[in-house]
C-alpha cells in the first residue's frame, strides 16, 4: 500500500503539483519550478538511502528522459546527503552531459558542503551560492572545472604552453 502512495505522489508531481513528501515528516522534500529552459529541483531535509531517495532518483530519471536538459539542484534547505544522493548527482551529471545537458548545484551548507568539498564535487560540477548567478551560467556554458570553491563557480581557462626545448 506504501508503494501506491509513492507512486501517487509521483503522478501529483507530473500533473504540476509541486511538492513530493512519501513520509509527510522530516526527510526529504522536493519541489520543481522552472525558469525558461531551466528545471530547479529545490531540495529540503535529509537525502539519505531509503525510499524517498530511491522515488527521487527515478523521477530525476524521468525528468530526464522527458527532455530536461538544464537542471539546477537547489540545496538551501538540505541539512545531508549520504552516499546514496551522491550517487544519484553524479549519475545525473553523467547521464545530462552525455546527452547535451548539464546541472549546477546551488547553496551546499553546513555538512553537505563538507561533504561535497571533500569529495570535491565543487571542481566537477559548477556549484554557486547565488541562484541568478547558477541560472546565467547556463547560457555563460561555464566549465565543470570550476576551480577552488569559494561559493561562486569560476571560469576555467586553459592555456596552452609550446615548449620549443630541443
Amino acid at each position: 500500500m506504501r508503494t501506491q502512495a509513492f507512486s501517487s505522489e509521483i503522478s501529483r508531481l507530473s500533473e504540476g503539483k509541486t511538492e513530493f513528501n512519501p513520509r509527510g515528516v522530516a526527510g526529504l522534500q522536493a519541489s520543481i519550478r522552472g525558469c525558461k529552459d531551466i528545471t530547479i529541483l529545490d531540495l529540503c531535509g535529509r537525502w539519505t538511502r531509503g525510499e524517498e531517495s530511491d522515488l527521487l532518483s527515478g523521477y530525476i530519471q524521468k525528468l530526464a528522459a522527458g527532455g530536461v536538459r538544464k537542471l539546477l539542484m537547489n540545496f538551501s534547505n538540505t541539512t545531508q546527503v549520504d552516499s546514496s544522493g551522491i550517487s544519484v548527482i553524479i549519475a545525473t551529471f553523467v547521464s545530462l552531459r552525455g546527452t547535451g545537458g548539464d546541472l549546477r548545484l546551488l547553496c551546499p551548507r553546513g555538512r553537505v558542503l563538507e561533504l561535497f568539498t571533500l569529495l570535491r564535487l565543487p571542481k566537477i560540477i559548477p556549484t554557486f551560492e547565488d541562484e541568478t548567478q547558477a541560472l546565467a551560467s547556463f547560457a555563460e556554458g561555464i566549465d565543470s572545472e570550476c576551480g577552488d570553491f569559494d561559493g561562486v563557480a569560476r571560469r576555467s581557462v586553459s592555456i596552452k604552453i609550446n615548449d620549443k626545448r630541443n
